[in-house]
């Protein structure tokens, strides 16, 4: 694992929150030269802890639709079936997010779809394509309360005495 020091934390925590920042503003606030700053940075990608730059899109302004979270359970508990579900699910775009879990169900599914109909129109694909899901229950987001922008890395790297106040 690369060793990340207080800079590196302080370039990351910026460009969760600021991902089209100039590099000399992010320099300036990391009080480094441009130099140094852009060195660092390109050391994060390379190491694969920056992995890219996204626009955030107000959907809603765009077009109508709906989120659904999809808890699923496959029937079959091998590896090949677990590798065969996976597989299809990064061909889906609708699927925009996707997490093994444990405790019961085998995954949760974040999906975003123009309607109900349309939402259910996956959900049978799903289930006649062979991929072996055996039940699922839908959540429909009636509205988000929470979104974060930005991973918690101060919290995480904090030791939890100081994070713990009684």
């Amino acid at each position: 694992m690369l060793k990340l020091d207080d800079r590196d934390l302080k370039i990351l925590s910026i460009l969760q929150k600021e991902g089209r920042i100039s590099k000399t503003a992010l320099a300036e606030r990391v009080n480094l030269t441009p130099a140094p700053c852009w060195e660092r940075l390109k050391r994060l990608e390379k190491a694969g802890i920056i992995t890219g730059y996204r626009a955030e899109v107000a959907l809603s302004r765009i077009a109508a639709h709906i989120v659904v979270f999809m808890a699923a359970e496959l029937q079959g508990h091998r590896a090949e079936n677990f590798q065969q579900f996976e597989r299809a699910v990064q061909r889906i775009d609708e699927i925009v997010g996707c997490w093994a879990v444990g405790g019961g169900f085998d995954y949760i599914l974040q999906i975003v779809a123009r309607d109900i109909d349309a939402y259910q129109r996956l959900v049978d694909q799903l289930l006649d394509n062979g991929l072996g899901v055996q039940r699922y229950f839908t959540y429909i987001v009636t509205k988000p309360v929470k979104q974060s922008k930005a991973m918690p890395i101060d919290v995480l790297l904090s030791s939890p005495e100081l994070t713990q106040k009684e």
